[in-house]
């Protein structure tokens, strides 16, 4: 199975795949986590990395009383803070090094800017929620030299609540039936949810152009 492959299908059954790393590792568990919440946002050559989803099926699985729901609540805010900064920078050192080296693709780049032109610095706020731009725009933000204060404080209140809504959402819902006999399909559902305000762009996009 290759690198691809293997994301994939990490991605679509994460709840059984999560249920593996509990199982193997126990409280390494916590590393874990921090370590690709963390990656996720703070590598910007890897947007493809799970991210409402995990968090979501953590909290299940903390309703379960097979993590602590506070422990991951602290990691996992500070995983997507401190992976945000890591961004910042590597996009304020080293930005314009990857972007001449083509390390990006140019569409995730076009994305992340139209949402700055929207958005303005909330876009550091609203990111959180939409896949690869998330991983896009805070390196977006250090290549842009925008003040790191400002950047920060976004990055909090981003942080905050992306891992606070999705978290404590599966904790809550988690545990009612129907939701816990059908992670998958709610996976499915939230990963619809989430690449649902970049379709819509993009075929706003098209009809302008049009």
């Amino acid at each position: 199975m290759n690198y691809v492959t293997f994301l994939i299908d990490f991605i679509i059954h994460i709840d059984k795949h999560l249920a593996e790393i509990i199982q193997s590792y126990g409280l390494l568990t916590y590393a874990i986590l921090f370590l690709i919440i963390f990656v996720e946002t703070g590598v910007v050559v890897m947007p493809l990395l799970p991210g409402d989803s995990l968090i979501f099926v953590a909290g299940a699985f903390a309703a379960q009383g097979l993590l602590n729901v506070a422990v991951l609540w602290l990691i996992l805010v500070a995983a997507a803070i401190i992976g945000d900064s890591v961004n910042y920078w590597i996009g304020n050192s080293f930005g314009k090094v990857i972007l001449r080296k083509k390390v990006i693709k140019e569409e995730y780049l076009e994305k992340t800017n139209k949402f700055y032109e929207r958005h303005g610095g909330k876009t550091i706020i609203f990111a959180r929620f939409v896949p690869i731009v998330r991983t896009i725009a805070p390196f977006v933000a250090g290549l842009g030299k925008m003040n790191y204060s400002r950047f920060l404080a976004y990055n909090v209140i981003g942080g905050l609540a992306w891992v606070t809504l999705f978290l404590f959402a599966g904790f809550f819902f988690g545990a009612i039936p129907i939701i816990k006999n059908n992670l998958s399909t709610v996976i499915f559902i939230i990963i619809f949810i989430s690449i649902l305000p970049p379709i819509i762009e993009y075929v706003r996009e098209k009809r302008r152009k049009n």
